[in-house]
């Protein structure tokens, strides 16, 4: 179970690399910032992250209960600020469906779009998925459930 909530992170850490790529290079750093997402929010979600990744690593060749521990608590407010931005990020989601289809909310310069405006559906919900995955399983190997 622990090898494969490693896998499960590296997943979900790819999925976020291209969201990150996306947001940087869409002018998530720009000023004047249309983001809808904080900086702070997203490399803090980055960075605990990583850090929990790497503890889960130094876990997997320890086999330290407190470092899964610390793996686990290191992935709370990484899911809470992922929230953050999934919650920040539907509204900018259905503008873009809006404008697609014609619909309300169409006026408005392309170039005043939100950088997350180019994240494909498909990587958020696998994003998202994959974390919930990993989070359930890191917290099952640290409460050593089928061990």
């Amino acid at each position: 179970m622990a090898l494969t909530a490693l896998v499960t992170w590296l997943l979900t850490a790819i999925g976020g690399f291209v969201m990150l790529g996306m947001w940087i290079t869409k002018g998530g750093l720009r000023q004047p910032r249309t983001s809808h997402f904080p900086p702070a929010v997203i490399f803090g979600h980055f960075a605990l992250a990583a850090a929990g990744l790497i503890v889960w690593i130094v876990y997997l060749f320890a086999a330290s209960s407190t470092l899964a521990w610390i793996s686990f608590v290191l992935l709370l407010p990484v899911a809470l600020l992922g929230f953050v931005m999934l919650f920040r990020w539907i509204p900018v989601y259905r503008a873009r469906a809006a404008m697609a289809t014609g619909g309300p909310g169409t006026t408005g310069a392309a170039d005043q779009a939100p950088a997350e405006r180019s994240f494909p559906l498909v990587i958020v919900l696998g994003h998202g998925l994959f974390a919930v995955v990993t989070l359930v399983l890191v917290l099952l190997v640290a409460l050593k459930v089928g061990a």
